[in-house]
């Protein structure tokens, strides 16, 4: 599978790394991307960004900018179609050089997924903010000079990116079920919801309860250190060993509810120096619109 690798920065970028850089007078083109969104409340993230948000960002909405069209089959949070995603980086301005940072409020689950989409479709270039706003408040409330709150809008230039889909990035439905049908080895889920929804307990997104057969479960927050920051790449890597064995990277496939914080746990993989794992998008939302299948509790 090809797997482009993010050559350009860390993955991560801190609070104070991210105030230089905005700061620094000779900087390159960067685009910071507001993705704080609630799964309870669609406006809710929008409202947070008018606000206060980190100056010169944009907001990218969850459900519009981030998904596309659902048809009852393909999940809460779909993957953006080729042409409405393309607009979106577009609109957005990014351009080959453009280094963008994502952030939420959410410890980097929807940050995550811009990360993955903008690698998805071709943009490498491209961090998470370790510790999301709470870190930049914290920076704020410390020096509010050095990491000022804006409440204007961010203007982009607009520019013709195009899109260059790695489509062996994910995973269909069909495949995974395949997959359970024939035995194959090629898929190994992990799934990212919390331990009581994979056990088809207190469901409260979807409308039935459990998981994909054969799924193991990593509940994103793990990835987590208590300051909500990501654990170190060594910590990552034992923790995620311990959990895979020595099954091959490239048939591990990341789920969760609707593919959302599923990319908070391929993220953690590269971090911990475990590249080339896949996302199965539809996730749970999907598999379980039709009742004939198979379900685990």
């Amino acid at each position: 599978m090809s797997y482009p690798a993010s050559t350009h920065q860390p993955l991560l970028i801190s609070a104070t790394e991210l105030a230089d850089l905005l700061a620094s007078a000779g900087r390159t083109d960067v685009l910071v991307l507001d993705c704080r969104f609630s799964l309870t409340n669609p406006v809710g993230g929008e409202q947070a960004y008018e606000q206060g948000h980190i100056p010169g960002a944009v907001y990218a909405h969850l459900d519009s900018d981030l998904s596309g069209p659902k048809t009852g089959q393909n999940g809460r949070h779909p993957l953006p179609t080729h042409g409405g995603f393309q607009a979106t980086l577009r609109r957005w301005g990014v351009t080959p050089d453009t280094r963008v940072i994502t952030y939420d409020d959410s410890g980097g689950m929807f940050a995550a997924r811009a990360w993955w989409l903008l690698r998805w479709a071709g943009h490498t270039n491209v961090q998470v903010l370790d510790g999301s706003w709470v870190a930049w408040r914290a920076l704020h409330n410390t020096d509010p000079s050095r990491a000022p709150i804006s409440t204007e809008a961010g203007v982009r230039t607009a520019w013709p990116f195009t899109l260059s889909l790695h489509a062996d990035h994910v995973v269909s439905t069909q495949q995974v079920m395949d997959s359970l049908v024939y035995a194959t080895p090629d898929i190994h889920l992990i799934d990212a919801r919390a331990p009581e929804r994979f056990r088809g307990e207190n469901e409260t997104l979807d409308p039935v309860g459990g998981h994909i057969p054969g799924a193991v479960n990593r509940f994103f927050q793990l990835n987590l250190a208590s300051d909500g920051r990501f654990k170190p790449a060594d910590q990552l890597r034992g923790e995620f060993e311990s959990l895979l064995g020595e099954l091959p990277l490239d048939t591990v496939v990341h789920q969760c509810g609707s593919g959302v914080t599923a990319c908070h746990n391929l993220l953690a993989m590269e971090i911990a120096g475990m590249p080339g794992t896949r996302l199965y998008a539809g996730s749970w939302s999907a598999w379980c619109a039709d009742p004939d299948r198979p379900v685990a509790r």
